[in-house]
């Protein structure tokens, strides 16, 4: 069997047990990507980490032009030192963040799915005040776009 015959067979190999669960891609004609994408109203945003979260909500789920369902959330961030340095310095820091979200059907108001996702992201205080400064407003990005891609991911697996 030549290298190019035993590659493509083991490709067919790997791909049987896929086929046989019913896996369905999240954005295939007719799945869960494709009816929810520009179906979702995403609550207003009141803050800079808001607008992030929500940039990356309507950047994965597209903006609402005919809203089935609404999008609310709560965000919630903490800061905490992580590295100390000889001289007692915090060298590190360590953003968590929790992102809780209820999806409503706009035409009856019934919650139809909602939960909460949690993540850290961290960043170096060892620089400038100003590069520390900017470091930690990339950070709370990073944060904002983790939580928004765990909300998508379980929307689009729990889609109605």
């Amino acid at each position: 069997m030549s290298s190019s015959d035993r590659r493509q067979f083991l490709t067919l190999l790997a791909a049987l047990p896929v086929a046989a669960c019913g896996f369905t891609p999240a954005y295939a004609p007719g799945a869960a990507g494709g009816k929810l994408r520009g179906r979702i109203a995403v609550q207003e945003p009141t803050t800079r980490d808001a607008f992030a979260f929500v940039g990356r909500l309507e950047t994965r789920l597209g903006r609402a032009e005919a809203p089935a369902y609404d999008l609310t959330y709560t965000l919630a961030t903490s800061r905490a030192g992580g590295g100390i340095s000889p001289d007692n310095e915090i060298t590190r820091y360590t953003l968590k963040g929790t992102a809780t979200y209820t999806l409503t059907d706009r035409a009856t108001g019934t919650r139809v799915t909602g939960g909460t996702v949690k993540s850290f992201t961290s960043w170096s205080a060892t620089g400038t005040t100003v590069a520390g400064i900017a470091a930690e407003g990339a950070a709370a990005e990073r944060l904002m776009t983790i939580l928004a891609d765990d909300i998508v991911a379980r929307l689009l697996a729990e889609a109605p």
